[in-house]
């Protein structure tokens, strides 16, 4: 972890203070969940693969970009347009197995670039937050 720069830290379970960022990213999914399932409170356990879909979907300013495109490296598309691009993806799904593998170790490895951006936007972010709640 030392090679990454990170620090593994120990925390109480349910005390929001020592998990920042977590409790962040929670009331934001919190808040989609409430605007879902309205009155209805014994539903949120139906809705929560779209409360997810759709906070990992939404562009998030820190980042600089959504979250889904942070880890798979390109933009989600929705499954209306995956519907209308079906005899595309069919033309596409025949390949080569050692090409497709060949290239999905490049696109892994174009990963690092975006996340590198990514980073370097929060920490740019986190500057800006600093500065304006300091003064």
């Amino acid at each position: 972890m030392r090679k990454y720069g990170v620090t593994h830290r120990l925390s109480t379970a349910y005390h929001p203070q020592t998990s920042g960022q977590v409790e962040v990213s929670n009331r934001g999914l919190k808040r989609i969940l409430k605007r879902t399932i309205g009155e209805n409170r014994a539903s949120w356990s139906d809705k929560l693969d779209d409360a997810l879909w759709a906070f990992r979907t939404a562009y998030k300013t820190p980042i600089g970009c959504t979250p889904y495109k942070l880890v798979y490296g390109r933009a989600c598309h929705l499954p209306i347009e995956l519907e209308h691009k079906a005899y595309w993806a069919l033309k596409q799904a025949n390949f080569d197995l050692a090409v497709a593998g060949d290239h999905r170790k490049i696109q892994l490895n174009e990963l690092n670039e975006p996340r590198d951006h990514a980073y370097e936007n929060s920490l740019i972010y986190k500057e800006k937050t600093k500065r304006i709640h300091d003064s």
